[in-house]
């Protein structure tokens, strides 16, 4: 801090500071003198102690505290530092051939806990409606599991082709096949076209009653995507859609519903999905916070927003 200037005493100025003994002091305190202008006009006893001197501690790379040339390296070495490494390839970019990797990425299937919680009501509705003393069904647990996996890559599909002209203005989509121009809205549609064929072959292999439960949630799965356009609540809908196989497994195992243990584990599923689906909405407001409050709606409305910057670790 600068030395204080005494009226009516001529203060002389401080002594330069001598060697520094020490090899590792002298690398790392380096003394700056440097002139500075009063607040005020200086009196001429006040002169002499204009300027004042700094001690900064510097890294032992600075080969000099007035070298630009140095400063410029250690602000470019910042710089490069602050750059977040690239994330690792995923296996759909290191096994998939280039043709068939949008394909993937647009099923989402480089991100595979989406299918795992479309999957998991499933499985739980195939477990309960298992016979006392007995395993569950390792067919239908195998069915389903392949159904999970063809029932998001369609839904996944439908969202981007409804969002394609949106997803290439926000950071965190951009990248995504129809948003970047690696697949065109043909090739999605025909795509599309063949998850539902497939999925119908799965279907097929249920009993009736369970094939008509089964077509029914198409509904859900493509009008999911609009929800957040016209409600507040679209983590509801998509607990809806998500939980849909908590009352198919119940029915291709016993061909009907039981409403006494299938609408408590159906509404169980909504709840947990409205739980995980709104910490993901809170994930990524600070990636798309134009996208939600301009372009759809979502029950992020209905928080505040100190409650969102808290749970996103961003505290004033």
């Amino acid at each position: 801090s600068p030395f204080p200037h005494t009226h009516g005493q001529t203060s002389s100025p401080s002594p330069s500071p001598g060697p520094v003994s020490n090899p590792a002091a002298r690398r790392h305190l380096i003394t700056l003198s440097r002139r500075g202008p009063c607040l005020r006009p200086p009196s001429a006893s006040a002169a002499a102690s204009s300027h004042y001197i700094d001690r900064i501690l510097l890294p032992s790379s600075f080969s000099h505290p007035l070298s630009t040339s140095s400063r410029d390296k250690d602000t470019d070495r910042d710089k490069e530092e602050s750059i977040p490494p690239l994330p690792p390839a995923s296996w759909v970019e290191r096994l998939l051939p280039e043709a068939a990797r949008p394909y993937a990425m647009l099923a989402r299937l480089d991100k595979p806990i989406g299918t795992w919680l479309l999957a998991w009501p499933c499985m739980w509705s195939i477990t309960i409606a298992a016979m006392p003393g007995k395993l569950p069904d390792l067919k239908m647990l195998a069915l389903f599991g392949c159904g999970a996996v063809l029932l998001r890559g369609a839904g996944c599909t439908v969202n981007d082709l409804l969002d394609r002209d949106i997803d290439n203005k926000v950071e965190r989509t951009k990248s995504r096949p129809f948003a970047s121009g690696a697949l065109t809205p043909s090739q999605g549609v025909a795509f599309l076209g063949a998850q539902l064929l497939l999925g119908l072959g799965i279907l097929l292999q249920l009993n009736n009653f369970s094939r008509v439960l089964g077509a029914s949630s198409l509904l859900l799965v493509f009008s999911y995507p609009l929800m957040k356009r016209f409600t507040f609540w679209p983590q509801a809908y998509l607990g809806l859609t998500f939980n849909w196989g908590a009352l198919l497994g119940w029915a291709a195992i016993r061909g009907s519903l039981d409403p006494a243990i299938i609408l408590p584990l159906y509404t169980a599923g909504i709840c947990w999905t409205l739980v995980y689906d709104t910490i993901y909405a809170h994930q990524v407001f600070y990636w798309c916070h134009s996208f939600i409050s301009k372009l759809c709606k979502s029950n992020l409305s209905v928080v505040s927003y100190d409650h969102i910057r808290y749970m996103s670790g961003q505290r004033r």
